[in-house]
């Protein structure tokens, strides 16, 4: 049991390493300037607008907020919930990516920069400045977080999410008979469950005199043979 949760262990706290380092350089990224913004009037000097991140691309900081949020449910989530997990991290590492790439790949134009900076209609870009470097950052975000993703797709689902003591009476009495089906070694974690579930776990049911009481021909405390009715 142990061997098995030690690389189950390893895995989630690799994604959580891997989303928390995604949404350390996305909120970053949407904290600096990736465009500056020069325009003129013509009745005055001329205006320099700075536009960060959060401006520019403005679901980076829901995106970072997302990828924190991420990292609790990487541990209380399990089965199937932690691949719908891991596909909605893709997702948002993809979304993360796309600003950040347009603007490295194709630039900024004019007609965009002067629609968010919102400038007056009268207004005319002089001249735009790109600033490749928070783009970058906010590109090594999205690949983080695409990676977390990846190990949350890869973490075994059955033994995915919180320590079992989280779990209802039910599921740890399925889960003990599991273990016993399978044959597994004794631990403590596996004693207390089956006590948990109302078994004991120091007796084997075939060597139990008391699993053969109540049937037919069973005996009692006494040794009286009885007889079925």
């Amino acid at each position: 049991m142990s061997a098995t949760r030690a690389p189950r262990r390893r895995a989630g706290a690799v994604a959580a390493l891997l989303l928390a380092i995604g949404a350390v350089a996305l909120w970053g990224a949407s904290r600096l300037t990736w465009v500056t913004v020069t325009s003129s009037d013509g009745l005055g000097e001329d205006r320099v607008t700075t536009l960060v991140g959060g401006t520019w691309a403005a679901a980076l900081t829901p995106l970072a907020l997302t990828l924190l949020a991420a990292v609790a449910a990487s541990f209380a989530v399990r089965g199937w919930a932690l691949r719908i997990l891991a596909v909605l991290v893709a997702v948002v590492a993809v979304a993360a990516a796309v600003p950040a790439v347009g603007l490295l790949a194709g630039g900024a134009d004019d007609a965009t920069a002067a629609r968010i900076a919102e400038l007056p209609a009268r207004a005319e870009v002089t001249s735009l400045t790109v600033a490749a470097g928070p783009a970058v950052l906010a590109l090594a975000g999205a690949v983080a977080a695409l990676a977390a993703a990846v190990q949350l797709w890869r973490t075994p689902r059955a033994e995915a999410g919180l320590s079992s003591k989280y779990d209802s009476p039910a599921a740890r009495r399925e889960a003990t008979a599991r273990r016993d089906t399978a044959d597994e070694s004794v631990t403590e974690r596996t004693l207390w469950d089956a006590l948990d579930a109302g078994e004991d776990p120091t007796v084997d049911v075939a060597d139990d005199p008391a699993a053969d009481r109540g049937g037919e021909g069973g005996a009692d405390d006494s040794g009286t043979r009885r007889t079925g009715r």
